[in-house]
């Protein structure tokens, strides 16, 4: 079983709250979670896709609606394609699979059109909001559960700076919209990636109202946490986290091909209302 105080600190930086608490492997695992970005070449096991498929389901749905798919690529072309979608980051090609994980309204419109109903609810933000909702959850259950069979895991983001490209070679129907990607398999055991601290509770834990004011001594702690973890892993990065994510917000620079994000949906088939 893992050490409580092992975790905690490899988390956080530091020891943020009294860990003499009921603790078990599963708390371990989620809390021990690192994004793997070298993986072994092995194939997975059989079996295995189904099983996290099934710790996907098992997550809740929003009115059991289930507005969420997954694509699993495991061919090396199509791997290749979705690597150059993703801005050329190499563990997408390298994982022996690829998830592309979806909000997926256009089942409920072609389950809708066979019964002869309007969808007119599909028009509207809500709608779709509930399906990455949805999505979203289902593949942290993958994640958990990957990680609790030895497996690694990385989302991939950037496939939204080319939603276009991925919709046509998954050969995506309208209101059917890639959310983002994920790498699954066997860690590479010679690179072995730190646990990323994260910022301190009392910025992320509000207890009755939100506190923004209250957030600047977490922040600043923080900041000084994460300065400590680039020096550790001998990163070469300058500044702090505020000034590297203050940076990212300036200017639209970071939003690369999402910033058309909203023209992208209208295409896809929704309308946003």
């Amino acid at each position: 079983m893992t050490n409580p105080v092992e975790v905690l600190r490899s988390r956080y930086g530091e020891i943020p709250f009294d860990y003499n608490i009921p603790w078990n492997d599963s708390i371990g695992t989620i809390l021990s979670h690192r994004s793997v970005r070298s993986y072994l070449p092995d194939p997975l096991p059989p079996g295995i896709i189904e099983l996290l498929v099934a710790a996907a389901q098992s997550a809740p749905t929003s009115a059991n609606l289930q507005s969420w798919s997954v694509v699993a690529v495991e061919d090396e072309e199509r791997k290749q394609e979705l690597y150059r979608f993703s801005n050329n980051q190499a563990h997408v090609k390298q994982a022996p699979v690829f998830l592309v994980w979806l909000a997926d309204l256009g089942r409920l419109a072609q389950i809708a059109d066979s019964r002869g109903l309007a969808h007119v609810a599909l028009e509207y933000t809500e709608l779709l909001v509930k399906a990455i909702v949805d999505a979203s959850v289902a593949a942290q259950n993958v994640t958990v559960v990957a990680e609790s069979l030895g497996l690694g895991t990385v989302y991939i983001g950037a496939i939204r700076n080319h939603t276009q490209e991925v919709a046509t070679l998954l050969n995506l129907p309208p209101f059917v919209f890639p959310v983002f990607g994920q790498c699954l398999g066997f860690p590479n055991p010679e690179v072995q990636p730190a646990v990323k601290p994260r910022l301190p509770q009392q910025a992320i834990l509000h207890r009755e109202t939100y506190k923004l004011a209250e957030q600047e001594d977490a922040i600043a702690r923080y900041n000084d946490i994460m300065k400590q973890f680039y020096t550790e892993q001998n990163m070469n990065v300058a500044g702090d986290w505020s000034e590297h994510s203050a940076e990212r917000i300036a200017t639209l620079d970071y939003l690369k091909g999402c910033k058309n994000l909203r023209e992208t949906l209208n295409n896809f088939g929704f309308k946003l209302l």
